[in-house]
């Protein structure tokens, strides 16, 4: 073995192998190869930085954002449908703008249906009493969907009952007897043509010298107006007479009068008129306007005037002031009223415009006030049966005890009636308190004179006046019209005859042969005013009315012949130069004239007129019934829609309903 003291002393073995030592630096080829790597490495560096293109010029951040915007697999995926850039660099979608629309209104749904999922999620996870505060939520959710159905499905119906009305009003337009009429008997026809020319007369002077003023003075030759029509020109004269000139064939002249109601006709200002002239005069002409044309302007006018005079209802009873502003909405009742009442004539004598007013517009607030003033009077208590002319419209209670069939409570008893004509007779409640009305004048005011005359008295507290207006001599005519639908038809038809009579009388018995405002009964003399200020004619209709209807029930030729009496007296007495005129004194042969031509003189005198020579084609009585300014208002009848046949009710104290019949 060797010894140890001969070996180097840094070598080592292992199992008797060396173990090579480690050097403890590098050689000379070995630094120089990595020099060489790192010098490699810095080159491509440098080269990459300098030298590599810029791409920042050819994809913007904005380009990113619209391809983004683009969705789908434009996203990852842009070469599959190509993008072009214009001369700006702005980016051309090629996609369709409904394409891009349907892609984002399907990413909002899905946010929404998402976001609709978490809140149930969070609601559900809520403690009792949230949980049953979200069910009453969509409850309340529920109830509202169902009530906007609802509204949805009667506005769909109110439209359809409006299309089926105003096919009624083409269907009635040029037929139904709203012209024509032309008698057979050649001497008629020439009468019929003399009050024709009569008309004519009246409208040419007034269209002359006082146009779009309330009415005419004929002698003046100027415009005139009454306290009842406020301060305000109104065309009062206009609107009462369009019914009246489209009936006789009188096409330019109502042209002339329907071209000013659209274009100056505004029911504006501030002036206080009467509620009840306003609505027979305006509301109704204009409605009878649209019942005869179709015209729907006349409708819209009509309910701009009912509409002002809404205010007047706002009373405890329903019953409605005499008076209002129509700038302000103030009521009040005539002075002279007793105890600050209102009137039995005025109240009661809404109904046939309101409720047609309702029916042809759709709005049942109108049919509503005149049904509540109609089921209040019908079941106040009533002294002897008799409806007395005043009631306080805030108490409901009964002002003086005056019952007249005249002045101050005729048209009352008139609308009665005429609601159930109107009606298409189903009202049974208006004929009912008719029936009783006349049974109640018929007991205690019905009263025959020495000489034979049949009139009706007033009743005063307790005792009688033995008089009766020339207001009351309508009644006549109101007897026979309710003859039908009466227990006892004869009987009513003789008891207009015999108010005929009497008051053709009133007429016969004076020098003018005009009949005075009111005429009187007793020993000394009957059916002749005894005071002065009942002993003027103002161009009044109502006698003549009465011989209208007595023709057309019992066609008797002494009610033609009578009315020619009429014309003949009018024409002496009352036509001037520059229209017609009322008279101060009946009884005198040259009676001084009082300068007024009233705007029912061609709404109603020469109407009723005109009619008494016409066949009864014209206006007949089971198709129409005339409110108390002889407007004519069509009444309830069947009618086909589309081939079905189709009942539209005139009176309703709803909107009017359209039913299967």
């Amino acid at each position: 073995m060797t010894s140890p003291g001969i070996l180097p002393s840094h070598q080592r073995y292992l199992n008797g192998v060396p173990i090579p030592v480690a050097r403890k630096s590098l050689r000379m080829r070995e630094k120089y190869i990595i020099v060489l790597v790192f010098l490699t490495f810095g080159m491509v560096c440098f080269g990459a930085f300098f030298f590599l293109p810029d791409l920042r010029d050819r994809v913007t951040v904005t380009d990113i954002r619209r391809q983004m915007q683009m969705g789908g697999e434009e996203i990852f995926n842009p070469g599959h449908n190509a993008i072009h850039l214009d001369n700006h660099g702005d980016l051309i979608d090629v996609h369709k703008i409904d394409d891009k629309a349907k892609i984002g209104a399907k990413i909002a749904e899905d946010w929404a249906r998402q976001k609709a999922i978490e809140e149930l999620s969070n609601k559900l996870q809520m403690p009792k009493e949230d949980t049953l505060k979200v069910k009453q939520e969509i409850e309340q959710e529920k109830q509202k969907h169902k009530e906007q159905e609802r509204v949805k499905e009667m506005a769909i119906e109110e439209e359809r009952k409006k299309q089926a009305l105003e096919q009624v009003h083409k269907e009635h337009e040029g037929g139904d007897g709203t012209k024509g009429g032309e008698p057979s008997d050649p001497a008629v026809k020439q009468k019929r043509d003399k009050v024709k020319e009569m008309m004519k007369h009246a409208w040419d002077n007034y269209k002359k010298y006082a146009w779009g003023e309330n009415e005419l003075r004929p002698i003046s030759k100027k415009g005139h107006s009454a306290s009842i029509f406020g301060s305000s020109s109104l065309g009062a004269t206009i609107i009462d007479a369009l019914d009246t000139l489209y009936i006789m064939g009188m096409d330019q002249e109502f042209k002339d009068g329907r071209d000013w109601v659209a274009t100056n006709f505004h029911f504006e200002g501030s002036t206080e008129l009467s509620v009840f002239e306003t609505n027979i005069r305006f509301v109704g002409g204009l409605l009878a306007a649209y019942a005869l044309s179709g015209d729907k302007m006349f409708k819209e006018k009509a309910l701009s005037v009912a509409d002002k005079l809404l205010p007047a209802f706002n009373t405890p009873t329903g019953i409605p002031y005499a008076m209002i502003n129509i700038k302000t909405g103030s009521t009040r009742n005539w002075g002279w009223a007793s105890g600050g009442s209102s009137i039995l004539s005025e109240l009661g004598s809404m109904h046939l415009e309101w409720d047609y007013l309702s029916n042809v517009t759709g709005n049942g607030v109108f049919a509503e006030k005149v049904y509540k003033i109609r089921n209040f009077m019908n079941e106040i208590e009533k002294p002897m049966g008799l409806y007395p002319n005043y009631i306080n419209p805030k108490t409901g209670k009964w002002g003086q005890h005056h019952t007249a069939i005249g002045a101050l409570g005729d048209s009352f008893y008139e609308y009665l009636l005429k609601m159930w004509i109107q009606s298409g007779k189903t009202d049974p409640v208006s004929r009912k308190m008719y029936d009783d009305a006349v049974d109640a004048i018929e007991k205690n005011l019905i009263k025959t004179s020495p000489g034979g005359l049949k009139y009706i008295a007033e009743y005063k507290s307790g005792r009688l006046e033995q008089k009766l207006d020339h207001l009351g001599c309508f009644s006549g005519g109101m007897f026979a019209l309710g003859s039908q639908g009466s227990s006892n038809p004869q009987k009513y038809v003789q008891l207009g005859a015999d108010i005929a009579h009497t008051c053709h009388e009133s007429y016969d018995r004076s020098a003018t042969k005009l009949g005075p405002e009111a005429f009187r009964f007793d020993d000394a003399s009957e059916a002749k005013a005894v005071r002065q200020n009942e002993k003027y004619y103002i161009l009044r209709p109502e006698v003549l009315e009465t011989h209208f209807y007595m023709w057309r029930f019992t066609r008797e030729q002494k009610y033609r012949d009578w009315a020619w009496e009429a014309v003949q007296a009018l024409e002496k007495h009352c036509r001037t130069d520059g229209g017609y005129t009322g008279i101060r004194d009946v009884y005198q042969e040259n009676p001084q004239q009082d300068d007024v031509q009233q705007s029912f003189f061609l709404a109603e005198t020469l109407k009723y007129l005109y009619l008494i020579f016409s066949d009864d084609s014209l206006l007949p009585l089971d198709k129409w019934v005339f409110n108390t300014e002889a407007h004519p208002f069509p009444i309830n009848y069947v009618f086909k829609s589309n081939g079905v046949p189709v009942t539209v009710p005139v009176s309703a104290p709803v909107p009017v309903a359209v039913q299967a019949s």
